[in-house]
């Protein structure tokens, strides 16, 4: 049985706050002969970028994935741009020891941000890991400063994420810097995910499993780029969130929290037994989760949303098809 795209559900649901500009999360989901697949390439990502998507949607519903080497995967909190006082509320009901803090987000100062920290380093103890992301948003110059701050206001950052867009910032930063650098972006944007290592641009690998084109592909990069890795989601319901589970549980090593407790961030999930996190750890899936049909129907999108994601589907699929052939 081939996979029907045809037939393919697009999902909406809402977010409890603002995250990475966005208060709905849209996305569809596939299923194919061997179970379900997720496809929800952010809106701003040309339909080039978006076959790895749907190749990592693809994956599980036609074939497993690799074998665990561990049952269960440590994870962080995540605080989106929120006051001090509900960053401490989030930290604290997670049972997470570690915590990573949204920054530099459009219309927020470095003040708000090293505040934000100071109350998420209260909040985990002196323990706890805080880490912070800004999502690309700073020039070299911008990024020491704000990144020293940052260090201050956690009493000790355990790195920073995608401080800078461009490798060649990143590893300007890198050197002058003493916390550790994380390349999200210029990993899974990137025509060779291997660079960043080459470029000497980052002491952590941050991987993302549908844009890099499902488990298997997302292995394979992990193994040869060099660096310790962090598997984090993409902001998908249980369907795809499986797939990140499933590559953090095959990794050699995982010397660090993964970002995968994302489920909280959403309002609803499309899957009843949602993986919820238990003292900051979470289950290593053998296999995709099936949605559940009510559920799948609440948050089943029409309109406008529905032909929009419709005909990007159709639009990607040629595209891979065409790139296969």
């Amino acid at each position: 049985m081939d996979i029907d795209f045809a037939s393919a559900v697009v999902y909406s649901l809402p977010m409890r706050n603002r995250f990475r500009g966005i208060t709905v999360r849209n996305g569809m989901l596939v299923r194919g002969p061997a179970g379900w697949g997720e496809f929800c390439p952010f809106e701003d990502y040309p339909d080039a970028e978006c076959v790895p998507w749907l190749d990592c949607a693809v994956e599980p519903t036609e074939q497993s994935w690799p074998t665990p080497v561990r049952d269960r995967i440590p994870i962080n909190c995540t605080v989106p741009v929120v006051s001090p006082e509900r960053a401490v509320e989030i930290v604290r009901a997670s049972g997470c020891s570690t915590a990573k803090v949204k920054v530099a987000d459009p219309g927020t100062s470095l003040v708000d941000d090293c505040e934000r920290v100071a109350a998420v380093r209260e909040a985990i103890g002196r323990d706890g890991a805080v880490r912070v992301d800004a999502n690309a948003a700073w020039d070299v110059d911008t990024a020491i400063r704000a990144i020293r701050e940052l260090d201050r206001a956690a009493a000790g950052l355990e790195y920073v994420e995608q401080p800078c867009p461009e490798l060649a910032d990143l590893a300007a930063v890198r050197k002058r810097v003493e916390v550790p650098i994380a390349a999200d972006e210029s990993i899974r944007r990137a025509e060779d995910p291997l660079r960043v290592a080459v470029a000497g641009a980052a002491d952590i690998a941050v991987l993302k499993v549908a844009p890099l084109g499902g488990v298997a592909r997302a292995l394979e990069v992990a193994q040869a780029c060099g660096l310790p890795c962090v598997v984090s989601s993409a902001l998908e319901t249980s369907v795809g969130l499986a797939a990140g589970l499933a590559l953090a549980g095959a990794l050699p090593e995982l010397d660090f929290a993964c970002g995968l407790g994302t489920l909280s961030l959403l309002t609803a999930d499309v899957v009843a037994d949602s993986p919820r996190p238990r003292q900051g750890w979470l289950p290593v899936p053998t296999t995709s989760p099936a949605p559940d049909p009510e559920l799948l129907a609440a948050a089943t999108a029409d309109g406008e949303i529905n032909d929009y994601w419709q005909d990007r589907l159709r639009r990607v699929a040629a595209l891979r098809k065409a790139q296969r052939s």
